[in-house]
């Protein structure tokens, strides 16, 4: 079969640049690849569009092809074709991550820096420390930078050379055959470990990591108005980069224990305080319990459980807003379960008193008379 033009297989004109040959070659490798694509004849169609961009994006074979077309000297066929070529817009892998969203690349170099993992952890404070601020100390088993080497992984920087196996690119080019042809990737360097670098003698601390493995002792300063489930971030507090790369950071969950009497919604306080009948009847000054201390509250008399009181200012203040909640007192009715004699004299004789007359009660005995 006659081989199609090459300029009507990418589908460009003969004026194309070289930017529009790129982007065309892209598009079609995408569309025909035979790992993704449910076209007929994917693979046929893929080696061609192969050729033709091999051809087209090289200045000296394109200028042949224009004169001389299929039969130029320089137009080897796929058989010729190098995936080497490739590289002049980013690399098959590109190809690959365009399509699938994710990092393909092969080409970083482990000579790069390398930021150090971030870190997790949690610290449990009581509700008073989350309500007032407060510091901790954690101990965090993390990798720091190894302090013999200063995280240069060797004794010495003579001890330290570039490898003769990868010349220092930390990649090697694997050549194989396949349906499309012979193929050339690029592989991590088995020799450096795709550092580039060959250590002759390791630091005898690190053994050539440049890192070790240590309990560090970290100072947390935990800010007021701190609310169970927040967290804090600490950067530079986690893992050592290699090859003096960033550190990572340490990120902290907060959790807070309950309190015994006092319940949190933002920055308002919440707690329920038991009165007794004569002091919701008479009324009353209670003494009620804050976060600074105690204070003096009136109970009016007639006041019905569940009434709620609030305290201003008296609830939690936030050290980044400077915004401060309320505290808030719900009152409940406690019924006594043991009455002394002289006391239940006092409740039947208040109880044939007219006092509710008008009251709920009173409604509810009418309606039933009727």
């Amino acid at each position: 079969m006659a081989k199609r033009d090459y300029y009507e297989v990418l589908g460009i004109s003969k004026t194309a640049t070289e930017e529009d040959i790129k982007k065309a070659y892209r598009n079609l490798a995408k569309k025909y690849h035979p790992d993704v694509s449910s076209e007929e004849n994917a693979a046929e169609k893929f080696k061609e569009v192969q050729e033709a961009y091999e051809v087209l994006s090289d200045p000296t074979k394109r200028e042949q092809y224009n004169q001389f077309g299929h039969d130029g000297p320089q137009m080897g066929g796929f058989d010729g074709f190098n995936f080497g070529g490739f590289g002049g817009f980013g690399g098959f892998e590109d190809i690959l991550s365009s399509m699938f969203g994710g990092r393909t690349r092969t080409s970083e170099n482990g000579k790069r820096p390398t930021r150090g993992n971030d870190l997790r952890t949690s610290l449990t404070i009581s509700f008073e420390e989350a309500a007032f601020g407060t510091e901790k100390e954690l101990s965090i088993n993390k990798y720091e930078s190894c302090t013999k080497c200063n995280g240069l992984g060797a004794e010495s920087k003579n001890d330290i050379s570039v490898c003769s196996r990868c010349h220092g690119r930390g990649r090697i080019v694997v050549e194989q055959n396949s349906i499309f042809g012979r193929i050339q990737t690029e592989t991590a360097c088995s020799t450096c470990g795709g550092t580039g670098e060959v250590i002759k003698n390791k630091c005898s601390l690190c053994g050539g990591d440049g890192r070790v493995k240590k309990v560090s002792k970290i100072k947390v300063r935990v800010p007021a108005g701190i609310d169970d489930g927040q967290g804090l971030k600490l950067s530079g507090y986690g893992e050592a980069g290699r090859k003096g790369g960033m550190n990572g950071d340490l990120y902290i969950n907060v959790n807070v224990r309950p309190h015994e009497i006092f319940q949190r919604d933002g920055l308002d306080i919440y707690m329920e305080m038991p009165i007794t009948f004569s002091q919701a009847a008479l009324g009353a000054n209670i003494i009620i319990p804050t976060l600074t201390g105690n204070v003096n509250l009136k109970i009016p008399s007639g006041t019905q459980t569940g009434t709620k009181f609030k305290l201003t200012g008296k609830g939690i203040s936030n050290s980044r807003t400077l915004d401060t909640g309320h505290q808030y007192v719900i009152v409940s009715l406690v019924t006594p379960t043991k009455l002394s004699g002289e006391q239940k004299d006092l409740l039947k004789k208040l109880s044939k008193t007219d006092e509710m007359s008008e009251s709920i009660f009173s409604k509810i005995k009418k309606f039933f008379k009727n």
